[in-house]
């Protein structure tokens, strides 16, 4: 090979070894980059891993806000707490004590009390209080009413399973929360056997037995609740329109039932008046 042929293969090597080099930091970088991504996705599957940590816990929190803010329980409240709904388990750190200016339970004076309840203008529920049985609630319910606290407010929880059936209402904000700025005990007139018949009117609260503020709840069809924290307050009884009831609003069924099966009706439903009376 004369230098004349080397002269003119040396610059083809050296362009060979150009382009091999810049495949080589080609590839080196490629190799980088998938080390970091790598990387990263590590880094994101963890804290995808935290977060569905924290879903889950977050999850089975709200499984048991909902399934203690499904019942109207003897220790539990709709809302789960402080809303005076209903909560499986009670608070053990509670003490039970009356907050805020509670309404004095002379009101009820011993006596039967009736009146009306009307849901959406065309429900006329007839109601009897119990101020003999129950007359803490009994007064409470009495002022609320004649206070019109509940006029305007919403029926905000619906439960219509086979032995689970009761239209809840009363929060102050129409979601379950808000109340009149008190909460009182004791509970009251509770059934032995843990039965609430056909047509009962109870008074709802959360874990403390001193949470009972406005919300209440109406069964429509026998319904059993756990009564190991105490139970709720037996204040009164629908005397007639729970047909209605059941025709134009429970029958429609709920919306978006919660793990407990519970849900605000498909009917909206507000309390549109209310009247009551002593008898005797």
């Amino acid at each position: 090979m004369t230098r004349g042929q080397t002269s003119t293969v040396a610059p083809k090597n050296q362009a060979r070894e150009d382009r091999e080099a810049r495949e080589r930091l080609r590839l080196y970088e490629a190799r980088q980059g998938l080390h970091v991504r790598q990387r990263r996705r590590r880094v994101r599957d963890d804290l995808f891993g935290v977060g569905a940590l924290v879903v889950v816990a977050a999850l089975a929190t709200g499984s048991q806000l909902a399934f203690a803010g499904s019942r109207p329980s003897h220790d539990a409240s709709a809302s789960a707490s402080a809303t005076a709904t209903a909560s499986p388990t009670p608070s053990s750190s509670a003490t039970p004590a009356n907050t805020g200016d509670v309404p004095s339970a002379s009101i009820a004076k011993d006596s039967t009390w009736t009146g009306t309840l009307t849901l959406n203008k065309d429900v006329d529920l007839g109601i009897e209080l119990d101020g003999k049985a129950a007359p803490q609630a009994a007064s409470v319910e009495i002022d609320l009413i004649r206070k019109q606290f509940y006029e305007g407010t919403k029926c905000h929880r619906l439960a219509d399973s086979a032995d689970f059936k009761f239209l809840q209402c009363g929060s102050a904000n129409g979601d379950g929360t808000g109340d009149a700025g008190f909460e009182y005990g004791p509970i009251e007139n509770t059934p032995s056997d843990d039965l609430y018949p056909k047509g009962t009117i109870a008074v709802a609260r959360s874990s403390s037995t001193s949470s009972q503020s406005t919300q209440f709840f109406i069964v429509y069809g026998d319904t059993t609740l756990d009564g190991s924290t105490g139970g709720y307050t037996v204040v009164g009884k629908v005397t007639s329109g729970l047909d209605d009831l059941q025709r134009e609003i429970t029958s429609k069924g709920i919306r978006d039932a919660g793990q407990d099966g519970t849900g605000a009706p498909k009917v909206a439903t507000t309390i549109t008046g209310a009247t009551i009376e002593r008898q005797q």
